[in-house]
């Protein structure tokens, strides 16, 4: 039986950096405490578990295989032990888990992929590998394929996910509008940065020297804030679906992780520099024509109005009505009434990839 309204929770939370195990627990936390608050929908950041590797934009790839060995040894499969585990309290809570995950795989012992699951009390009802890891992220993760772009048909809505940068894709956002998407969840990191900012007390001549030695010059990364919510609107409004934009939160423990290790003490102290200095991601609301959706937080007990989480950990929850999402499609069905089939085609390749096939057991006739 459908309903029409859902409650959801956004965990605008940070992992036990790179600890598959004490993440993975923190996220069956969150799931018991958004559940106590009457939530139906339980959603997590873009790889979670157990980490975002954002050193990669940040320090030279020579000097991160330290930091690779720990992701892959820390990812986590997605039959494994910590995603049974999450099935389980989907089940108990009686709710739906988005979470994203570093994931390695069995045929491989270094192959990761940068992955999405969307759990019901049942199990995995959609497993997403990030099409094409964006930037940086292509030193940590492979191609995903084509196989998770589907909506799950919930009780409480169909449901989707793309993983942060594939909110960029055209093609991929309109193959979950087209299977009927009511709530359409993006998931980001806490940061992603594309510069190494410097702080106002850098000198104008220490920067004129930074960018001798190195061709890069002074700028400012993305306004995370602006560039996530611009993507999802656009969605949500083409789509007339509500959007759930969940980012990481960046904890000092990451910080200090990705800050160490490195050859110089100004070189660390540079590296934590722009680790603070990097626009937070945020997580919020929006309704079916891009306008942010009213949410709240819950503190013993009590609500308290809040239109995003960006600079502090916690949950946030709201409810969506389902039938709002009606009556744009009178104006714009991007993939019915408003869509000219014989102009457009689009066909899309839902086949997983896999390194082999073995054909076993095949019995030759001989003369």
């Amino acid at each position: 039986m459908s309903v029409s309204s859902i409650r959801a929770a956004a965990c605008h939370a940070s992992p036990v950096f790179l600890s598959a195990k004490a993440t993975a627990d923190k996220c069956l936390d969150l799931i018991h405490q958004a559940a106590s608050n009457q939530a139906n929908l339980v959603v997590f950041p873009e790889s979670f578990i157990p980490a975002f590797p954002f050193w990669s934009s940040l320090r030279a790839p020579t000097q991160n295989h330290a930091l690779f060995k720990r992701m892959a040894c820390e990812s986590v499969y997605a039959d494994g032990e910590e995603v049974r585990a999450i099935i389980q309290a989907a089940k108990q809570t009686n709710t739906f888990v988005s979470v994203g995950i570093s994931e390695k795989v069995h045929y491989s012992s270094a192959t990761l992929f940068n992955s999405n699951l969307f759990i019901g009390p049942e199990g995995v009802l959609v497993h997403h590998r990030k099409l094409m890891p964006t930037f940086f992220e292509k030193l940590t993760w492979s191609p995903g394929d084509g196989h998770g772009l589907r909506v799950a048909d919930t009780p409480f809505g169909k449901i989707g996910n793309l993983i942060c940068g594939e909110n960029t894709n055209p093609l991929a956002r309109y193959a979950l509008m087209a299977q009927g998407e009511q709530v359409h969840i993006s998931t980001w990191p806490a940061i992603w940065p594309t510069r190494h900012l410097r702080s106002s007390k850098a000198s104008a001549e220490t920067d004129a020297d930074h960018a001798s030695e190195t061709g890069v010059k002074s700028g400012v990364n993305y306004d995370n804030v602006a560039a996530n919510r611009t993507r999802a609107a656009a969605h949500c409004f083409e789509a007339k679906c509500f959007g759930v934009l969940c980012s990481g939160f960046l904890g000092p423990e990451a910080i200090d992780t990705v800050s160490s290790g490195l050859g110089s003490e100004t070189e660390s102290k540079s590296i934590r520099e722009a680790l603070k200095l990097s626009p937070r991601g945020a997580t919020m609301y929006l309704d079916s024509t891009g306008a942010l959706l009213p949410a709240f937080t819950v503190k013993n007990g009590h609500r308290k109005s809040q239109e995003f989480l960006q600079n502090e950990e916690d949950v946030l929850y709201t409810d969506i009505q389902l039938d709002d999402c009606l009556e744009g499609k009178q104006y714009h069905d991007v993939v019915g009434g408003y869509q000219r089939f014989d102009v457009f085609d689009l066909k899309i390749n839902r086949s997983r990839h896999k390194p082999v096939s073995f054909i076993e057991g095949v019995n030759r006739e001989t003369d």
